[in-house]
């Protein structure tokens, strides 16, 4: 389930991939030049070869440090007997004779890397333990076109990557489907607070953060992600055990592969933990043994497994045709033979007899009841069997490999090459036919784009119905008594700022994009001058009671709408200088969703958008710190109370704005900037205003200068 990629974009995979190494019209070596040819590189025993004219590679994981796996066996000889079947068929490929060259990848990356390298280099000429090797020839049979890789079992979504991995294929499904299944799955039993953990591999890193990224759409939480390495220790045990009993949540997905999991079941049971609920990944999801060992600690446990074969004709004929005689000939079947009857065939160990009957133990080698991994070896190997049949009938055999690949998938059936689509286009499900992308960006038709848009126009009514109000009761105490004429120009630039939220709606232009920042910050950069305004009056005001003090002719109306003035300019000097360096635009992401475009404005200059909210901030900070110390002063003064609550609700509001805008994406970006522009501001209105509104419709007989110095 690894993958190895270099710097040149040669996709290794590490223990579940078929290399296929095939010429058709020259070789490295001429014939005249065949004997001037060396092998480089160490001569290995431990492989299985058999001559063709085309000669497909495979890589089996036969060794899990250090066990040998039977199933693996199993995987290696289905491939031969894939190839045998296909060679003995006249209706197909009957010019072409297939031969293999297989090795052990031991489930491990540096191993899997050199048997890769091994394989493209070619078999080295000395005599090895085969079935029917005939004269060396795979130098010559080596592809100068360079080479294809089909995965039986790799299911990274990072290979779905056509540009990175060109020539690559599977018969195994990508886990993006697997992971939004495994979602649905837990959703379905309602577990929305689940762990996730995985090997330290890029098949459990890409598939836990397609795990992440796909399950906010479906409320499913992550109560912790944990990484553990492929060689399990026992610290690394302790450090996920110590991670998993810590947490409150007891269901638990887990990317890793059998022998991980095998190791993680041992460290459960000596710490005898009880009510976990695994959630396994297609690697272990099936894996016997695991069952046959843990069964107890595994009830319960939900995956989802490989698609299964019925049946395979032949292959089990083919599985149980070895003989004593044949297991010395035959790479790896001498350790399998040890391995199933607990004997050895060499030196002066126990020895095998040769009558040892299959009858009489069981092995995973002969189980074909759950065909998996091998009918997606099965099939690979008719892929290319396929491919190379589509190749011998082109008039082009000059084209690459890779492109004869695309040739058997395409619906053209005389298609050389795939044409990718443009950026706004993508795929069909038959992908024969390139068809416009969704565009997404926050709608006025949408039902969060009406509610939003709704709620704008109702606050901006609200405050124009409170200057109706104040302007009905303009001449009663509670209003004069409040700074009426900043009264007015707060509520005109509330109602602003909940109109400025509608500019966020809609598909953005760059026009558009170019507005609405400096609209949003300019228009509360105003009301928050106000309210700085409206505090600084209480202060002063209070001073000018003590005797000798003539502090309000300096902070009197004129200064009071300069001070507006003068704390407004400075954000409009932050906004122009934001719009000449890097202005906002709109931009077509594509990036996020390969079938959306997310129509967004980018900032320009990230620096510009966080000056500008760092300024409302600044102001906020000022205003709450001065309606603070303004607090206790007399009654008939009491509007600090207000405005202190109000700048509490403010901060509040957009200190839990800024991770969620930092975290989301598409247009619950814009809905989250809306909902906050929104909440702040009518936290505001009904902190500031409600109280008066309050007194001044209901209850009339409180609106009298006796009751306003009342203490």
């Amino acid at each position: 389930m690894q993958v190895f990629t270099t710097p040149s974009n040669m996709a290794l995979l590490a223990a579940n991939v078929l290399v296929f190494i095939g010429l058709f019209t020259g070789s490295f070596c001429t014939a005249g030049t065949l004997d001037s040819c060396v092998f480089l590189g160490e001569r290995e025993e431990l492989s299985l070869y058999e001559d063709g004219d085309v000669v497909i590679g495979g890589l089996f994981p036969l060794h899990f440090s250090p066990v040998f796996s039977s199933r693996a066996l199993r995987w290696m000889h289905t491939m031969t007997f894939a190839i045998k079947e296909i060679n003995k068929r006249n209706d197909f490929l009957s010019n072409i004779t297939l031969g293999f060259h297989i090795r052990d990848s031991c489930n491990d990356i540096p191993v899997s890397l050199k048997a890769t390298l091994q394989l493209v280099n070619g078999q080295p000429e000395s005599n090895l333990s085969t079935e029917g090797v005939t004269r060396n020839s795979s130098m010559e049979t080596t592809n100068t076109l360079g080479c294809a890789a089909v995965s039986y079992f790799a299911s990274c979504s990072c290979l779905s990557n056509q540009k990175e991995f060109p020539t690559f294929m599977r018969t195994m499904p990508s886990d993006a489907f697997q992971i939004r299944a495994l979602i649905q799955l837990v959703r379905y039993f309602g577990w929305t607070w689940v762990g996730v953990i995985g090997v330290e591999s890029d098949y459990a890193r890409f598939a836990i953060q397609l795990f992440l990224q796909e399950s906010m759409h479906y409320g499913v939480c992550a109560a912790y992600t944990n990484f553990y390495p492929v060689e399990l220790n026992q610290h690394a045990l302790d450090e996920l055990l110590n991670v998993i009993q810590m947490k409150t949540s007891k269901v638990i997905v887990n990317f890793s592969g059998e022998s991980e999991m095998q190791d993680i079941l041992r460290e459960v049971q000596r710490r005898n933990m009880t009510g976990l609920q695994w959630i396994a990944s297609e690697a272990w999801a099936t894996a016997k043994s695991l069952w046959e060992k843990s069964g107890k600690l595994l009830q319960g446990t939900l995956g989802f497994a490989i698609q299964r074969a019925a049946v395979i004709p032949g292959l089990h004929q083919h599985l149980t045709s070895l003989s004593p005689l044949s297991i010395h000939k035959t790479a790896f079947l001498a350790e399998f033979w040890e391995e199933m009857f607990k004997c050895h065939t060499y030196h002066d160990r126990k020895m095998c007899k040769g009558t040892e009957k299959f009858d009489d133990v069981y092995s995973p080698y002969f189980d074909v009841t759950q065909l998996r991994v091998s009918y997606n070896v099965y099939k690979a190997v008719y892929l290319v069997a396929h491919s190379l049949q589509d190749m011998s009938d082109s008039s082009k055999k000059q084209k690459a490999f890779a492109n004869t690949i695309v040739w058997f998938f395409s619906t053209f059936s005389d298609s050389h090459e795939c044409s990718p689509c443009s950026e706004d286009t993508w795929p069909n499900a038959a992908r024969d036919l390139c068809i416009p992308k969704n565009v997404e960006f926050l709608s006025y038709y949408d039902a969060l784009g009406i509610l939003l848009c709704t709620t704008s126009v109702l606050g901006a009514c609200m405050s124009f119905l409170v200057v109706v109000v104040f302007f009905k009761y303009k001449d009663t105490p509670i209003v004069r008594a409040n700074n009426m004429e900043l009264s007015f120009l707060l509520l005109v630039f509330l109602a602003i700022c909940f109109l400025v939220s509608l500019l966020f709606i809609g598909e953005p232009s760059d026009w558009l994009c170019l507005i609405k920042f400096p609209a949003f910050g300019i228009s509360f950069a105003l009301c928050i001058s106000c309210l700085l305004a409206k505090t600084s009056v209480v202060l002063m005001a209070f001073r000018a009671r003590l005797p000798g003090s003539n502090v309000m002719k300096w902070f009197g109306p004129m200064q009071q709408r300069a001070s507006v003035l003068l704390g407004t300019a400075v954000q409009v000097f932050v906004c122009l200088s934001w719009l000449l360096t890097a202005p906002p635009h709109a931009n077509y992401n594509t990036n996020y969703h390969s079938s959306k475009i997310i129509i967004e404005c980018v900032t320009g200059s990230e620096v510009g958008f966080w000056c500008v909210l760092g300024y409302i901030g600044f102001l906020a900070c000022m205003c709450l710190v001065m309606a603070f110390l303004a607090r206790k002063l007399p009654d008939n003064f009491n509007d600090a109370k207000f405005i202190t609550f109000s700048m509490l609700i403010f901060f509040a509001v957009w200190i839990t704005f800024i991770p969620v805008y930092m975290s989301t994406v598409g247009k619950f970006t814009v809905a989250v900037h809306v909902f906050a522009i929104l909440a702040s501001t009518l936290g505001l209105l009904l902190c500031i205003f409600a109280p008066k509104c309050y007194i001044l419709l209901l209850r009339p007989d409180k609106n009298c200068k006796k009751k306003s110095l009342q203490k």
